[in-house]
């Protein structure tokens, strides 16, 4: 069997490239460039603590010490703090300083109007893009399964049914032959072009200046949205900063842009970081130390297709999205997880073509709810002026939308499910209300591995077998092989044997709002199936096999 092309050697797909060597794929990656990044310190990428999670799955090794989690965050208004996000963390926080538009004022404007706090769950995590790449990049080189292929651009792309052709030009010209195709080759994706695959939606729908710097701000490992700062009231709403957090003291400072197409010059920039450090400092500016500076446009725009026969899209190929806090890559990596398992299925047994149409219709769904959401968010967040800055609390209301976007939480940021998803399973009576809603991801609760051990749920993921986990109070305190051929096991082990794909039994002594005894289906990549009252073994293998796409010898039929 021939292994999967990658065309892209970004973070999309290099993840996907690991992603597939996990299930015992191979593959090869075209990489245009000579197989190393550039260092930019002003690119930077925020991961909610799932994607996080997966990268270091992928990765083999811990992001956070290259990267920061941030320890909370803070919007402002004027001089005002509006809300502040506490997060997760092992270390403590430190005091904050005060100043004229830091935390000592802050306090006194939080006792005059309050100031929502509230909890933040995990934190997001805060990484250079390079620093990630890099760490991707490192993970490969250990890879038997991986072929980088670099200086290799894409010029040609012929399928057949089974198979794809594909010619790169470079030092040597060279054809590939591959089972399927991804392109995660960008924006401007030659797979997408040579497809014919329309990529209509909006340009330049913000633009943003970008510093990272190196200095001391009023809040150690907190992110910051200052909406309306009051050394500035130009620009829309006012203005608009947001400040971010990086390991070594580092910080990435961003600026809404007027709409248009004004140069962003060296000496506005650099006006910029001295008005808006001495404005967080009492007005005098700190030292710092300027290591990177850029220009960030936000797109939105949204491929047509996302399958073409075997060649499908991925990542910014396929979307892009990240006005108003969201985060492209977030969604990207999200494509990498769902995509793989089904790549992976299909390599091993055949190609199932619903599980493979399922890819667009789950992801490009949620791709699109998420531009729809921003794209109506933006002129009210972006208008300024006229009768909405005179109704009492919209401020406080646009505050909380775009703490939203930037936090992965709301519209603009809570990850999608795939309750509409063609791999749904059918309603059954025996199915049990959970906390997670079919097609949502479940809940990283602590389980019980086959082998005794304790893990967490998502360590188990993406390995391409089903997961059933059994809520079981109490078993957490017993050695397993107490437990393990009693009660109810031994009959749901047997059902777990007879599915229609590999599935690991997990225990677990609780999940969110699932009672005693309720049996979780979960697929690959995190996603809940179905959540059942006890063990029900032809309910759990119709879910099962609704979750590949339905039955195997259906699908060669309806292939041929």
């Amino acid at each position: 069997m021939d292994p999967v092309i990658i065309v892209g050697a970004g973070p999309v797909g290099l993840s996907l490239a690991l992603a597939l060597a996990r299930q015992e794929v191979p593959s090869v990656v075209l990489d245009e460039g000579p197989g190393k990044d550039e260092p930019r310190a002003a690119r930077t990428v925020v991961l909610r603590d799932d994607t996080a999670a997966l990268m270091e799955r992928l990765a083999g090794v811990p992001l956070t010490g290259a990267g920061l989690r941030f320890t909370g965050w803070r919007s402002m208004r004027r001089k005002q703090v509006t809300r502040k996000v506490a997060f997760e963390t092992d270390g403590a926080r430190q005091d904050e300083p005060g100043g004229r538009y830091g935390p000592g004022a802050e306090r006194a404007a939080e006792g005059g109007k309050g100031t929502v706090e509230e909890p933040g769950g995990p934190a997001p995590l805060h990484i250079a893009q390079h620093v990630l790449t890099g760490a991707l990049r490192t993970a490969i080189a250990g890879q038997p399964l991986v072929k980088v292929a670099v200086e290799s651009r894409l010029d040609t792309l012929e399928q057949e049914p089974s198979g794809v052709t594909a010619h790169t030009r470079g030092p040597r010209s060279t054809w590939w032959r591959g089972s399927y195709l991804v392109g995660c080759d960008g924006p401007r994706s030659t797979v997408r072009k040579l497809l014919d695959i329309r990529f209509p939606g909006r340009t330049a729908v913000e633009r943003h200046a970008v510093a990272a710097l190196r200095a001391e701000l009023p809040w150690p490992g907190e992110a910051l949205l200052h909406r309306m700062p009051p050394w500035r009231t130009s620009g829309p709403s006012g203005g608009e900063i947001t400040a971010r957090p990086l390991p070594d003291g580092v910080w990435r400072l961003d600026w809404l842009l007027p709409p248009g197409k004004d140069l962003v010059t060296p000496e506005l920039l650099v006006t910029r970081i001295r008005e808006t450090l001495a404005g967080w400092n009492g007005g005098t500016t700190p030292a710092y130390d300027l290591l990177d500076t850029g220009v960030h446009t936000v797109h939105h725009r949204l491929a047509r297709r996302w399958r073409s026969g075997r060649v499908f899209l991925a990542g910014d190929a396929a979307h892009l999205l990240g006005a108003l806090g969201t985060q492209g890559l977030d969604e990207s990596l999200r494509d990498v997880d769902n995509l793989a398992w089904k790549l992976a299925l299909a390599w091993h047994h055949g190609p199932r073509e619903t599980l493979l149409d399922s890819y667009q219709a789950e992801r490009r769904t949620v791709a699109a709810a998420r531009l729809r959401a921003a794209d109506q968010a933006v002129p009210l967040l972006r208008g300024g002026g006229g009768l909405r800055s005179y109704v009492p609390g919209a401020a406080r209301g646009h505050d909380a939308l775009l703490t939203d976007g930037h936090l992965g939480r709301g519209a603009l940021g809570t990850p999608g499910t795939y309750a509409a998803s063609p791999l749904a399973a059918a309603p059954s009576e025996s199915a049990a209300f959970v906390a997670t809603e079919p097609g949502a991801q479940v809940a990283d609760v602590r389980v019980t591995a086959e082998d005794g051990s304790f893990v967490r749920l998502r360590d188990r993921l993406g390995r391409g077998s089903l997961l059933v986990v059994l809520v079981a109070p109490g078993t957490g305190v017993w050695d397993r092989k107490h437990w393990v051929s009693a009660g109810i096991m031994p009959r749901l082990a047997a059902a777990v044997t007879a599915l229609p794909h590999p599935a690991e039994l997990l225990v677990a002594e609780g999940y969110p709002g699932a009672a005693a005894h309720t049996v979780l289906l979960i697929r690959p990549d995190g996603h809940l199936v179905t959540a059942l009252a006890g063990v029900r073994p032809a309910d759990l293998y119709a879910a099962a096999e609704a979750a590949l796409g339905g039955p195997a010898k259906a699908q060669a039929a309806s292939a041929r």
